[in-house]
């Protein structure tokens, strides 16, 4: 089967969450899950909020994200994750 490219948006808990702790958790994790880390970015939010987005890639045959989505979610300072882009890969 394909792989497939996903985005993560995962909002911290507050403007003063370390963001570098965050990504370096969530990158454990997606590896964990069989996946690989492509690209990281943080997004201003608002009044000093600022989000992270993880850009990472799998095969679809893993389906759901659901269980990685948890996993993120119980690292320090993240208060949710959800997926925002779900694109297959062409080649």
């Amino acid at each position: 089967m394909a792989d497939v490219i996903i985005t993560l948006k995962i909002m911290p808990e507050s403007p003063e969450t370390d963001l570098e702790a965050i990504k370096v958790g969530a990158a454990k994790l997606i590896e964990e899950h069989k996946a690989k880390l492509e690209k990281d970015e943080i997004h201003p939010v608002a009044f000093g909020l600022k989000a992270v987005h993880l850009v990472f890639t799998r095969n679809e045959d893993f389906g759901s994200t659901d269980a990685l989505e948890e996993a993120i979610g119980g690292v320090a300072g993240v208060q949710s994750v959800s997926v925002i882009a779900v694109s297959r890969t062409l080649g």
